[in-house]
């Protein structure tokens, strides 16, 4: 995908880019150049998960202790 650079120095991302990343208006993007000369775009501040489900661990908050769980499993 080709872009213009206007006089301000300024650069359209595609749509299917912005998509991809999860850029919208207001995300602060970051640019990279990475060992072979390329450069590299992504969403400032984000670590790739580094599996599927990586990016789900915590989002409820701290659940309950493992002591807590088998005193439920098991009874009293």
């Amino acid at each position: 995908m080709a872009t213009t650079v206007t006089q301000k120095g300024q650069v359209t991302i595609p749509k299917p880019i912005r998509d991809h990343l999860g850029i919208k208006p207001g995300s602060k993007v970051e640019f990279r150049r990475a060992a072979d000369g390329s450069v590299v775009i992504a969403r400032a501040g984000d670590k790739p998960a580094e599996g599927k489900f990586d990016a789900l661990v915590g989002i409820l908050g701290p659940g309950p202790s493992t002591d807590e769980i088998m005193e439920w499993t098991r009874g009293e």
